[in-house]
Order: structure tokens, then C-alpha cells, then sequence
């Protein structure tokens, strides 16, 4: 596979020398999610999944934000149970974001503007955030009277510590960029569009460069970190996997 159709008008594609880019295209509606959205992310990030082609994807918003999360509107007329906004969004949501932590390739978020959420949620499924330093941040569950159920608990936690994640989300607070990479959010923020373009293009090159098994292998290998191992078990299971896929490693050694 070579070309990538988007299955919604509101998410574009585009893939160019190993790096597929799946941006979020609503811009009027500062690509707040429609389900819609969330299962066309799924869609592609696993059609890729088996495509040699590609060796990054990039998920990015277009216009002045990648996301102001979920779209209320599509909620209008129901009643959330228990704080939770429900079946129309989260299962697909959860359709996503096991797509991209499944994916064998890196995925990016590209992160200008605006990230609130669900938004957040997703982009911290991703292997990495890189952001501005303006960019709006928050998790603003508990201002709408609403639980997380695409991870927030979870990956939040784990990017910034328990104390740090709870202080975010009790409060609601809305903090930037450059506080984001201060908590361990996001790798980096930069000073503006131009340069957060310039810096993924930089670090999704330097990937495509690289093994695509073996930062595959590597990938999978860093999710056992997160599966609640003791650390003894983990570096056995880290030993004991098997990746007869990596094939290009003599080759590689030889260009040393």
C-alpha cells in the first residue's frame, strides 16, 4: 500500500518517504472529536500496521489546534450515566487509542494550540508529545461533571507521577506548553508552528533511518514497563522475546 484514503472527510492523510501523517481536519471546530474521527484514526493506524511503507505516523490537527476534544454537540439530546459520555464515543475511542499503542511504527503527537481531554487522552497514548510552548493544555473532566474512560487515570500518571496527574485533574487548570515539558508531558515545546514542523520532521527522519524492526522490537519491548511487572520478571521477559523479523543487522553492522 502506497496511498492512504482518509474513511471521513474531518481526518486527512498523507504519507511521504516512511512517515504517514493523519491530521485532524475539522479546523472550523478546532477539530473537537466526532466518532466518526476516532474510528477513522483506528482505521488507518492499522492498515499501516502492515505496510512496510510506513515507519512513523504523525497525528496532527489542522488550523489553530489539534484538539479541543470531544464534541458535546454529538451528545445533545442524551443523558451521560454516571459521568460517562458513553458507547457513541468510547468505544470507538478505545478503538483508537489500542490502535496506536498496538501499532508497531512510532506514533507522534504533533500538538499546537489546544489539547483538552479527550484530546489529551489521545495524544498520551502516543510514544511522544511534541508541542509549543503556548500550546493550551488541560483535563477538564471534572469542570463538566464527567469520569475518564480513554485513559486519562492511567497514562497521566505515568507521564507525570500520581501527585502530579491528580493536582491536574482535580483542579481542572489549563497550563502550557513549556509546563508540560517541565511535568514530563511532552518531549519538547518549541516557539511556534514552523518549528514544531520543522523539530517532528527532524526526530520522524532520524526514525525512518533506523531498523524498522528492531524499533519495533523495541517498542514492544518498552511496553512491558508498563504491565505491572516486578522488575525481575520484567528483565527476564525483556531476555527472553524473540523478533526473528529484525533480518538487517549484519547489514547495518557491516555500514558501521
Amino acid at each position: 500500500m502506497s496511498t492512504y484514503t482518509s474513511p471521513t472527510e474531518f481526518l486527512a492523510t498523507k504519507l511521504v518517504d516512511g512517515v504517514l501523517t493523519i491530521t485532524l481536519n475539522r479546523p472550523d471546530a478546532l477539530n473537537a472529536f466526532r466518532p466518526e474521527m476516532l474510528e477513522g484514526i483506528a482505521q488507518l493506524i492499522n492498515a499501516a500496521n502492515t505496510d512496510p511503507l510506513v515507519a512513523v505516523v504523525v497525528l496532527a490537527g489542522a488550523g489553530r489546534a489539534f484538539s479541543a476534544g470531544v464534541d458535546l454537540k454529538v451528545l445533545q439530546g442524551t443523558e451521560p450515566q454516571g459521568g460517562k459520555v458513553g458507547d457513541v464515543f468510547d468505544a470507538p475511542a478505545q478503538r483508537a487509542y489500542l490502535a496506536i499503542r498496538g501499532a508497531h511504527m512510532p506514533v507522534i503527537a504533533k500538538v499546537h494550540g489546544a489539547c483538552f481531554t479527550g484530546a489529551l487522552e489521545i495524544a498520551l497514548h502516543c510514544d511522544f508529545i511534541f508541542t509549543t510552548a503556548t500550546t493550551k493544555f488541560g483535563d477538564t473532566h471534572a469542570k463538566f461533571g464527567l469520569r475518564p474512560t480513554w485513559g486519562m487515570t492511567q497514562t497521566l500518571a505515568q507521564a507525570v507521577g500520581l501527585r502530579r496527574a491528580k493536582e491536574l485533574s482535580f483542579t481542572a487548570r489549563i497550563f502550557l506548553g513549556a509546563e508540560a515539558v517541565e511535568l514530563g508531558m511532552a518531549c519538547a515545546a518549541v516557539e511556534d508552528i514552523e518549528a514544531l514542523d520543522a523539530l517532528v520532521a527532524q526526530r520522524a527522519e532520524a526514525i525512518v533511518a533506523n531498523s524498522s524492526t528492531a524499533v519495533a522490537a523495541i517498542k514492544d519491548l518498552y511496553n512491558i514497563s508498563q504491565q505491572g511487572h516486578a522488575m525481575q520478571d520484567a528483565l527476564e521477559a525483556e531476555l527472553a522475546r524473540e523478533y526473528p523479523q529484525i533480518t538487517d543487522t549484519s547489514a547495518r553492522l557491516a555500514g558501521f
